[in-house]
């Protein structure tokens, strides 16, 4: 079987696919992707058949007119999936793909397989779009769907959901054909800090990701707040300059990228902004988290967290060094908190493997 993944050209929306992209390869099945211009060589040199398909998110943005709103209404609902469907359209028939598999934000892969007649399944990497904002878009989305439109406009009638019970999303898990995927925590390979092992304190990892890291206020404010504590803080930048913040307090370790599903095993405690990827790498850990959401859906993550009682967040104003110190420190000692997460921890574990969802799509692509 040959399958297309398709996403946007970011570490956000990439990675996610990698364990069932992986998966699949390993099964026999032949992988290829469709994505941005921008990562092109990234993806090839994980090893896998590349194709420009679709535009960045900030470049639609860009392009975008009107007020914040009706500029992201636009970018998703219209720049986005017609960029997508402008590429993709004549690459299908020379690909004959069995079986094509999107990332939530690329619906114009959805809209460019069903035209083709090819099965189409869409794959979590984040929350769902809130309903009302869904509402006040789906008539900017109606276009892509010729008149018959899915159960949701960006998700489709069949999904692939990442999201233990502990934080489902209702939309993902209501779609009319759902595949549950343990959310396996993928990095490319690194170094761990040799400093890591053999501690005697407890370790917080703090990051912002790979987005929201230009935040720098913020990371000050945490970093400050952290430092206080008797733990090690190891400080991923990501793209982010690790030099940045100068001389720091020795118990703050500023590093750019590090291998995050290596690091986390080692951790006691996760500060982060509220991406998806990190939300499920400390949940699959069984580790507390305080997150400082910034943008996307890392606000309705954090949200869902703290109505779970898996972690804490605070926004905006909040985020100073005095509050970042005592919701840490509470975080460190919170034994419900902890109840929490390590019940998602077990949850996530019992999750059918990328394997086993690679089984499932075989039959799914053979109706």
């Amino acid at each position: 079987m040959r399958i297309l993944f398709t996403c946007r050209p970011a570490y956000g929306h990439l990675y996610p696919l990698m364990p069932l992209a992986i998966a699949a390869r390993d099964a026999g099945h032949e992988v290829v992707f469709g994505t941005g211009a921008a990562f092109l060589d990234k993806v090839r040199g994980l090893g896998f058949d590349a194709h420009e398909v679709g535009i960045s998110i900030q470049d639609a943005v860009d392009q975008a007119e009107g007020d914040a709103l009706e500029a992201i209404f636009t970018a998703f609902a219209d720049i986005l999936p017609q960029a997508t469907i402008a590429d993709l359209t004549p690459l299908l028939p020379t690909l004959r793909p069995d079986l094509v598999v999107y990332e939530m934000s690329d619906a114009g892969a959805a809209a460019a397989a069903r035209r083709a007649g090819i099965p189409v399944v869409s794959h979590v990497i984040g929350r769902s779009m809130p309903a009302e904002l869904m509402a006040a878009a789906a008539h900017r989305f109606a276009p892509l769907w010729d008149g018959n439109p899915p159960a949701d406009l960006m998700l489709g009638d069949a999904g692939i959901d990442v999201w233990p019970d502990v934080v489902r999303d209702p939309v993902a898990s209501s779609l009319p054909t759902v595949f549950r995927l343990r959310p396996v925590p993928w990095n490319e390979p690194g170094t761990v800090p040799s400093w890591l092992d053999g501690r005697d304190r407890p370790l917080v990892y703090l990051t912002l990701g790979t987005v929201a890291f230009g935040a720098t206020g913020v990371l000050r404010a945490a970093i400050d707040g952290l430092a206080r504590l008797p733990v090690d803080v190891l400080v991923a930048r990501g793209p982010g300059d690790p030099g940045e913040f100068g001389d720091l307090p020795s118990n703050v370790h500023v590093t750019g990228f590090v291998p995050q599903s290596e690091v986390l095993p080692r951790a006691d405690l996760v500060v982060h902004h509220g991406g998806t990827g990190t939300v499920l790498g400390a949940l699959s850990a069984g580790l507390p988290q305080l997150v400082l959401p910034q943008g996307a859906d890392q606000f309705v993550n954090a949200e869902a967290l703290e109505t779970a009682n898996a972690g804490r967040a605070l926004t905006g104003d909040e985020v100073t060094a005095d509050a970042v110190e005592e919701r840490a420190k509470t975080l460190l000692d919170d034994a419900r908190v902890r109840e929490v997460a390590a019940r998602a921890r077990h949850e996530i574990a019992a999750m059918p493997a990328p394997s086993e969802v690679v089984r499932r799509l075989e039959e799914f692509a053979a109706r």
